[in-house]
Formats: structure tokens, C-alpha cells, sequence
């Protein structure tokens, strides 16, 4: 099992705080966010090697960080991944970068994609349970509480066990409070799905956009997020982050 960590956007709406240093190595509860994520990442087991895709802007804060916390997880291979953009003018996307990885280190094992910035005050043991019982694409699901909120994400529709039968990114009138968010899991066979996606031209960005693509062609299961889900989108977010993750 392999894990792929989304790191490579640029993040200008924290700007100051992102000119320098990356989203992710931002530091919440007195950790950077990606720890957060890796450490809710370590019950599910069988995962050897993990995979952090950046720019070439902060990919050396990058290497120099993944040299002290692979301490942390001394049986698993982390890599940097440097996708070469400078700017959000010639970055890849989300689904560029995905693309890039499963290429670059002819990745050929069950894979789970988180974003970088997401955080969960719960570990997602059960998540990787959940995936290798499916053995089929599956993503987070959280409710967000509000409809307006879902205007920001995406707005999908399930049948009775959970598979997605409905996906739209940034609906203008949803009608459930319950989005996806970027955590997901793409088992081995699906892997030549995702080169095709790429190969046919699809919008290289927003993760959402595979789901929406991949779910008339082949099952996609959903799987809910327990406690906290948290999107650290602008300095007013990241303040309320650090007071919820302190307490």
C-alpha cells in the first residue's frame, strides 16, 4: 500500500504565511498539518512508502523536514516528489501531480491520496479496513452541516450501499449537506483508469473531477469520516484550527 500526499499548491489565500514555507508544514496544535495527517494515516496497515508531491519552490523544506519525521516511521520509504512548477501559472493540478507520481515511480500498488492541509481529530484505521473489504475506488464523506458550505465542495447522491450514483463540483443548489473531501483510495486495477483520464484530456486539477469521471465507469464506494474534518482554506480557518486541535 502506498500513500500519496497532495502538497504542491501554493496556497495564496494564506499569504504572508505560504510566501515562504508550504500549507502543509504549517504548524497546527504545535505540529505541521502533514503530521497531523500521517499520524491519523498510521493504523492502516501494510503501507510501506509514502509519497509527498511538491513544487520546486518548497521542495528542499520538503526533503529537509521528511528527513527528521521518517524517524517516526522507520519500516516506510518516504519520497519528495518535485512536479517543477514555479507558480500557480504553470502548476500541474491535483490530478496533474497524481498522474505524475503513478508515472514517474511506476507506482503499481493499491494507493491512497490525501490532501496535504486535511485534518482529522480521529485515526482513519477503519478507512483502510473499509478500502481493502471493497477493494474498489472509495472516498471520505463529511457533513458539513450547511448547504451554503457545499457550494465550496461538491454535492453527490448514493444508493443503498453507499456507492456514489451523483457527483457535481461546486453545485449551485445543493440538496445535501454531505460532501466528499480529498481523501481516497484507488486499488491497483484502477490505476490505468487514471491514465486514461489524463490521456484524454480531462481538467487536470480538482480531485473531485476524477471521482465525477470515474463513477458511470466503474463502482465508487463512500466511506464517512468519524469526529472532525477540518479544511484549512484561509488565516481565519488556520487560527480556528489551532484553538480546536489545542484543546
Amino acid at each position: 500500500m502506498k500513500v500519496l500526499i497532495l502538497a504542491a499548491g501554493y496556497a495564496t489565500r494564506l499569504y504572508p504565511l505560504t510566501l515562504t514555507q508550504p500549507k502543509p508544514l504549517l504548524l497546527v496544535a504545535g505540529k505541521p498539518m502533514i503530521e497531523h495527517v500521517l499520524d491519523n494515516l498510521a493504523p492502516i496497515e501494510g503501507i510501506d512508502q509514502v509519497f509527498v508531491v511538491t513544487n520546486a519552490k518548497f521542495a528542499r523544506q520538503f526533503e529537509t523536514w521528511a528527513q527528521a519525521y521518517r524517524k517516526a516511521f522507520p519500516k516506510v520509504d518516504f519520497t519528495i516528489v518535485n512536479d517543477a512548477s514555479t507558480d500557480d501559472s504553470n502548476k500541474l493540478g491535483a490530478l496533474g501531480d497524481l498522474h505524475l507520481v503513478i508515472t514517474r515511480q511506476n507506482v503499481e500498488d493499491d494507493l491512497i491520496v490525501v490532501a496535504g492541509d486535511n485534518l482529522f481529530n480521529q485515526k482513519l484505521g477503519d478507512f483502510g479496513r473499509f478500502c481493502w473489504q471493497k477493494n474498489a475506488p472509495v472516498v471520505a464523506v463529511y457533513d458539513v452541516g450547511e448547504l451554503e458550505q457545499i457550494k465550496k465542495y461538491n454535492a453527490l447522491s448514493l444508493d443503498s450501499e453507499g456507492r456514489i450514483v451523483f457527483f457535481e463540483e461546486k453545485p449551485k443548489q445543493p440538496t445535501s449537506t454531505v460532501t466528499a473531501i480529498a481523501l481516497y483510495y484507488y486499488p491497483k486495477h484502477i490505476l490505468p483508469m487514471i491514465h486514461q483520464y489524463i490521456a484524454e484530456g480531462n481538467h487536470p486539477d480538482q480531485p473531485g473531477r476524477l471521482v465525477q469521471w470515474l463513477y458511470p465507469r466503474t463502482p465508487f464506494y463512500t466511506w464517512k469520516v468519524p469526529g472532525l474534518w477540518y479544511d484549512i482554506g484561509s488565516l481565519e480557518t488556520l487560527e480556528e484550527a489551532n484553538r480546536i486541535f489545542s484543546a
